[in-house]
């Protein structure tokens, strides 16, 4: 029986077409899988560094509070108000985003929506 599929095969002249036909499909898998691989070390590297600005910016708002709290520790003449104040600016601050979080929210999703079809393109 495979003799004669061979047999048609060859005079069709379809054995070559079907040979380059599945040599073409795993060319295409491959460079798939190629395409795939370089999106993903994409959006790594591009994630690990805005985690390092992220953490880079922690810090710097850490000792900056610190540096600040201890200012107006001496400004007021005391050794803890200074820290109470720093407390309710952010705590204040921690209100406003929680009543504005659909707005921040909204704003971070089309912010990423956008960057992801930028690398789309």
């Amino acid at each position: 029986m495979d003799s004669v599929k061979d047999t048609i095969l060859r005079f069709l002249k379809l054995d070559s077409l079907v040979d380059n036909l599945s040599g073409y499909v795993e060319t295409r898998v491959k460079l798939l899988k190629l395409e795939i691989k370089e999106d993903i070390a994409k959006v790594l590297s591009k994630g690990l560094v805005h985690l390092a600005i992220i953490v880079f910016a922690f810090l710097f708002l850490i000792f900056i509070s610190i540096g600040f709290a201890h200012y107006l520790n001496n400004v007021l003449g005391s050794d803890f108000q200074g820290f109470f104040i720093i407390a309710g600016i952010y705590f204040v601050m921690f209100i406003l985003f929680l009543l504005f979080r659909k707005s921040f929210d909204k704003r971070f999703e089309r912010y990423f929506s956008d960057l992801i079809n930028q690398n789309e393109d």
